[in-house]
């Protein structure tokens, strides 16, 4: 086994939400560059998911 990257994580700018399945400690991240796009992401996904709105991201950071 490889050992694991100590370099930073860098998240793209843009909105992020969470997705997990219902009950579920963990989930993915998905990326989409505008506000719209992840509303109809969330009108996609919240009724067989969790779904969770987790902020923009703007040079790495969330605002």
């Amino acid at each position: 086994m490889a050992r694991p990257s100590k370099s930073p994580i860098r998240l793209k700018d843009g909105h992020y939400i969470e997705v997990a399945n219902k009950f579920s400690s963990s989930g993915i991240k998905i990326h989409r560059d505008s506000k719209k796009e992840i509303d109809h992401l969330v009108r996609l996904y919240q009724k067989s998911k969790d779904v969770t709105y987790l902020g923009e991201v703007k040079n790495g950071k969330f605002v």
